[in-house]
């Protein structure tokens, strides 16, 4: 009679599976994480390991939990994150008040590691990019600890997007106006050799111009996009962007950049049906001039740096979860940082465009989403959201100064967005 109980007993465990003892949750509010940026490393090696995870939504700063187990709890410790350990009936406690249709919270399952792909210029031997800039999403993603892939012209060319769930496209002019560097830097050697550099490679791939070149690789990552992809985009690869897009079969660079003048009439032929983000927008006529056009707000701006913030918009987290993942935060106010393009003009956004985040007495906005085909895109202005005023060949920030970035969190949460399906809890 024992026995056959505990054959029973035996039966009864292998057909309900192993219980769940407990979770690990990372909590995100702002005094309760020792380093908000590398919690979202562990998730993401978690979720590598082939783990499912949970991002709670509003939940205590939007907390990320887990199943428990000695290597997950090991690697906080080592990683130095914060985390709890939380009963089973505990955190299905927290479920359940995050279920609560009053309740501003939403549970989102995390099922599987986004691939990562960044878009950034050859490095040297020693591993450092060509350019004279740094990029805060490599800083932050090598702080956190999340893999990517770099990949440039001739491997989205060779048609090497297909193989990642998300791309970053790393400060870069996709006009072909070698980021109009040519007033301020065209006696600096990296200029030159930049300049060399990208000429070299678009004749190598087939083009007679950079720009075209540019064109035939934004419109291999628009396709990326519409075939569900996520692209995330930073400075002036946003803007330019768009202009790419818009000047399709325009020349709009001028004898500077690639040895003939522009088309005079090139304002005119520019089709704003094409873009993602932005609309009747004028571009520069001034090849000396910074700007590529009067989508972005300028240097010229009415604030201090002290008072340069900039606000992330409260959305529902049961009704909006895509918004409401990417503004996920410990603070709803951020401090703004300038780039070569540093925010954007609301006037010339489309329609359809949702801002994230916006600085409401200038009027800008500077984080703004999207959706495009089956694909999503982010952009997000600035270069570096940790100093204030990045300059060119400025030595790289020290995250490890900064583990609590709200700035840099933000670019984060465009890392995990793929890895989330809102998903029914069984009970």
């Amino acid at each position: 009679m024992i026995k056959k109980c505990l054959l029973s007993l035996v039966l009864i465990g292998a057909i309900l599976g192993p219980l769940k003892a407990a979770y690990i949750l990372l909590p995100m509010e702002h005094d309760k994480q020792k380093d908000h940026l590398k919690a979202y490393g562990i998730t993401y090696w978690v979720l590598n390991k082939g783990v499912e995870a949970w991002w709670l939504l509003n939940y205590r700063g939007g907390s990320f939990a887990f199943e428990h187990n000695k290597a997950f709890e090991k690697e906080c410790l080592t990683r130095g994150v914060s985390y709890e350990i939380v009963p089973d009936a505990q955190f299905n406690g927290i479920l359940n008040q995050i279920a609560d249709p009053a309740a501003n919270m939403e549970a989102m399952k995390l099922e599987k590691a986004p691939k990562v792909a960044v878009y950034s210029p050859e490095v040297d031997a020693s591993g450092k990019s060509v350019q004279p800039w740094d990029d805060a999403v490599t800083l932050v993603l090598t702080y956190a600890e999340i893999p990517f892939d770099m990949l440039y012209d001739r491997e989205v060319m060779g048609d090497k997007l297909a193989q990642y769930d998300w791309l970053h496209l790393h400060h870069e002019d996709f006009t072909g106006q070698h980021g109009r560097n040519h007033r301020g830097y065209r006696s600096n050697a990296w200029y030159e050799e930049s300049k060399l550099r990208a000429e070299e490679l678009s004749r190598s791939l087939g083009f007679n111009k950079v720009s075209e070149c540019k064109l035939a690789v934004v419109k291999k990552i628009r396709d990326f996009v519409a075939g569900g992809g996520f692209m995330f985009a930073m400075c002036s690869a946003t803007d330019t962007y768009d202009i790419a897009l818009a000047a399709d079969g325009v020349d709009i660079c001028a004898e500077i950049f690639d040895g003939d003048p522009e088309d005079p009439q090139a304002q005119s032929k520019i089709d704003f049906n094409k873009t993602f983000a932005f609309k009747n927008f004028t571009l520069a006529s001034n090849p000396f001039e910074r700007a590529f056009s009067n989508i972005d707000v300028g240097r010229m701006r009415d604030v201090s740096p002290d008072q340069d913030y900039f606000s992330l918009f409260d959305f529902s987290a049961k009704w909006d979860p895509v918004p409401s993942i990417l503004t996920q935060c410990h603070t709803r106010t951020v401090k703004g940082f300038m780039g070569q393009t540093t925010a954007f003009r609301k006037p010339y956004l489309k329609n359809n465009v949702l801002i994230l985040g916006e600085n409401k007495v200038l009027n800008e906005a500077r984080y703004i989403h999207g959706i495009f085909g089956k694909g999503f895109w982010t952009f997000y202005g600035g270069h570096d959201p940790e100093d204030y005023r990045h300059r060119i060949e400025d030595p790289e920030t020290d995250l490890s100064l900064h583990p609590n970035s709200p700035g840099y969190r933000l670019i984060l949460n465009n890392i995990l967005f793929p890895a989330a399906k809102k998903k029914e809890r069984k009970t």
